[in-house]
């Protein structure tokens, strides 16, 4: 270490440990200075390259399977509201119905 202070001529007054740190300090900012624009470089080719703008290719029958799907899903929809339908009136049904072991109610 005493030979890299005697070669930079350090003063007295500055610690032995200040030059190093130093160095460290300001390598850093030059890679970071020359590192920065060369990594924005990439990133954009790579961006220009797998450019959202342009569609992927799409199978040939993606339109009628498409169709298919939504047929399918309208006819369990349907399915669904009856079988709701179904349970409000069996629900309806339970809660009109006289308990078991009560008196009988007089007709209406």
């Amino acid at each position: 270490m005493s030979m890299l202070l005697q070669v930079i001529n350090v003063p007295p007054g500055i610690p032995d440990n200040a030059v190093p740190i130093v160095g460290i300090v300001f390598g850093t900012i030059m890679i970071m200075v020359i590192v920065t624009p060369i990594i924005r470089a990439v990133i954009r080719a790579v961006e220009r390259r797998h450019d959202p703008a342009a569609p992927a290719a799409l199978p040939a029958d993606l339109g009628a399977r498409l169709d298919r799907i939504e047929q399918t899903v309208e006819s369990i929809a349907v399915e669904i509201e009856r079988v709701a339908e179904a349970q409000r009136f069996l629900t309806k049904l339970q809660t009109e119905r006289p308990a078991i072991g009560a008196p009988p109610q007089p007709p209406r």
